[in-house]
């Protein structure tokens, strides 16, 4: 299943909007060498500000992708809204937030609180949770 291979990936070195992105890409489209480098930046809610969670970051971009516009028009931007809105609420309705570091309670920002992270394997244990339950949420919404 795709939320397996998201979560080796992630298990193997991919952040989190990188694992999803790229897993949720390869499902609808096939390669391209932008993808997963774009979601780089976003692991750990933005550079490991804490703020949004890289899965979400990566699960939007995924949708954007899939069911964006390069054309200025509102209207062809309302199926992306929609999927990125129940994506979003779903995600903040099973695990409580959206924000990074209330999901994982430590600071990435911090090294102490980083390394901290690490020895509580918190990425082993939570982060590719929520990896998993991403990727098979965004393949549940584009099937609809």
């Amino acid at each position: 299943m795709y939320f397996e291979k998201a979560a080796t990936r992630f298990l193997e070195g991919y952040n989190c909007a990188q694992s999803v992105l790229l897993t949720m890409f390869e499902h609808w489209n096939g390669k391209n060498e932008l993808i997963p480098k774009i979601a780089t930046a976003f692991g750990g809610g933005i550079g490991r500000c804490g703020s949004v969670c890289g899965v979400l970051t990566g699960g939007v971009m995924a949708l954007g992708i899939k069911y964006g516009t390069n054309e200025p028009s509102v209207e062809n931007r309302l199926k992306a809204y929609e999927l990125a809105h129940k994506f979003y609420k779903q995600f903040e309705r099973q695990h409580g937030s959206v924000l990074c570091r209330e999901l994982i309670v430590y600071d990435l920002s911090n090294p102490e609180e980083l390394e901290k992270a690490r020895k509580a394997k918190v990425f082993e244990e939570k982060c590719v949770n929520f990896v998993k339950k991403a990727v098979a949420t965004l393949v549940e919404l584009s099937e609809h």
